[in-house]
């Protein structure tokens, strides 16, 4: 597994050549590129893991759990805030 934020999927974004989908990233919305994952279409629910804008591997939500837990042990909190630096 490689090291990057969970997100969910929420739809697909018409156009740009079915490469770009609505993302849940800790409660916020975002789009993301799909292009580099070519094991069939992205179904709303499914999780992933994104680095840099691009999903780079599909993965199950016990997978997004664990992901997100490394990204506390690093001191990211899970609202999404960056009131780290401040402790």
């Amino acid at each position: 597994m490689c090291l990057g934020i969970p997100g969910q999927i929420i739809g697909l974004v018409e156009g740009y050549g079915d490469q770009l989908a609505l993302v849940n990233v800790a409660g916020v919305q975002r789009k993301i590129n799909i292009g580099l994952l070519d094991e069939g279409p992205l179904e709303p629910g499914t999780w992933v893991l994104i680095h840099m804008g691009f999903a780079l591997e599909r993965v199950d939500a016990a997978g997004a759990e664990k992901a997100m837990g490394g990204l506390e042990l690093m001191g990211r909190p899970r609202d999404g805030g960056n009131d780290a630096r401040r402790r």
